[in-house]
C-alpha cells in the first residue's frame, strides 16, 4: 500500500512489478481491487500502478470535486509527482473515459490507451446509472444502505459470471463512498461526450467490449472505432461489463500483446 498526499487529498495506489510503467484506472463504484489478478500478470512485464480516484477506495478528498474532469487532473498530477514521463493508461468503464480524457488533454504523457467497457458518450449508460447522478435519487439510496448493497449483490449476477465475487467486491467498495463521490462522479460521466476530440489522438487505442454488457452499451465500440482513427476493437463474446473477470486469460493476453506491440 502506498499513498500520495496532494492538495486535494490523499491518493492511495498499489504498485507491483518492474519495467515500463502502466497505470490502471478503475470504474464507478470500484477501486484498485478490480485489478488484483491483472497487476499480478502484467507485473511480470511492467511496473503497474493501480490508482484509487479521490473519494474512492482508500483515497480521500478534502474538497467536493469528484468529477471525471478532476480525475483527469489526478492522473496528470500522479504522473508528475512520481516522475512518470510517459505511460500507457488502462481504464475500466469510467476509468476508460478518464484515460481517453487524459490522452486528449495531455497527449505527450500517454503512449497508449486501453478502454474496457467504457462510455464514449455518457448517454450509453444503463438508465439506473443515469438516475444515480440525480441528488434526490442518490439521497434516497443513501438512506437505505443495506437494501442498496443487497440490490448490488443480486444485480452482480447479471453483470459477471462470478456474481458472488463481484458482489462482494462492489459492496466493500461502496462502503467507502460518500453520497457526493457516488453522485457527482456518475453525474459528470453521464454528461460526457468525447466524440469531437478523439480524432486528434495519434496514439494506439484498444477498446475491449463485452457482448453481454448491461451497464454500458456494447455499441460504444462502434462509436470509438468511428471517431478514433488509431483505435482497434477486441470483442469479447462471452463477457459482460467485466471481461477481466469473465475471461481473464484472454483479457490479460490481449492487453499484454497490445502494450508490447509497436
Amino acid at each position: 500500500m502506498a499513498i500520495l498526499v496532494t492538495e486535494q487529498g490523499v491518493v492511495h495506489y498499489e504498485i507491483y512489478g518492474r519495467g515500463r510503467p502502466v497505470l490502471l484506472l478503475h470504474g464507478w463504484l470500484g477501486s484498485w481491487a478490480l485489478w488484483r489478478r491483472t497487476i499480478e500478470t502484467l507485473g511480470q512485464e511492467f511496473r503497474t500502478y493501480a490508482i484509487d480516484f479521490w473519494g474512492f477506495g482508500e483515497s480521500s478528498d478534502k474538497g467536493e470535486d469528484f468529477s471525471v474532469d478532476n480525475f483527469i487532473v489526478l492522473v496528470n498530477e500522479f504522473m508528475e509527482r512520481l516522475g512518470i514521463v510517459k505511460a500507457p493508461l488502462v481504464g475500466h468503464s469510467m476509468g476508460g473515459t478518464v484515460s481517453l480524457g487524459t490522452a486528449i488533454r495531455y497527449p505527450d504523457k500517454v503512449v497508449k490507451v486501453v478502454v474496457i467497457g467504457s462510455p464514449i458518450r455518457g448517454s450509453s449508460l444503463n438508465p439506473l446509472l443515469k438516475l444515480s447522478g440525480n441528488r434526490g435519487f442518490a439521497s434516497i439510496i443513501w438512506t437505505s444502505p443495506f437494501l442498496f448493497k443487497l440490490f448490488l449483490r443480486g444485480y452482480s449476477y447479471l453483470m459477471a459470471k462470478d456474481g458472488r465475487a463481484l458482489g462482494e467486491m462492489i459492496t466493500r467498495d461502496v462502503d467507502k463512498l460518500t453520497v457526493d463521490s457516488f453522485m457527482e462522479s456518475i453525474g459528470t460521466l453521464r454528461q460526457a461526450d468525447l466524440t469531437q476530440h478523439l480524432k486528434q489522438l495519434q496514439m494506439p487505442i484498444l477498446g475491449i467490449y463485452g457482448k453481454k454488457d448491461i451497464i454500458v452499451s456494447p455499441k460504444q465500440s462502434r462509436v470509438l472505432k468511428e471517431h478514433a482513427p488509431t483505435s482497434e476493437i477486441a470483442w469479447f463474446e462471452d463477457s459482460g461489463h467485466f471481461p477481466m473477470m469473465d475471461e481473464f486469460d484472454r483479457f490479460a493476453s490481449t492487453v499484454s500483446q497490445f502494450l508490447n506491440g509497436k
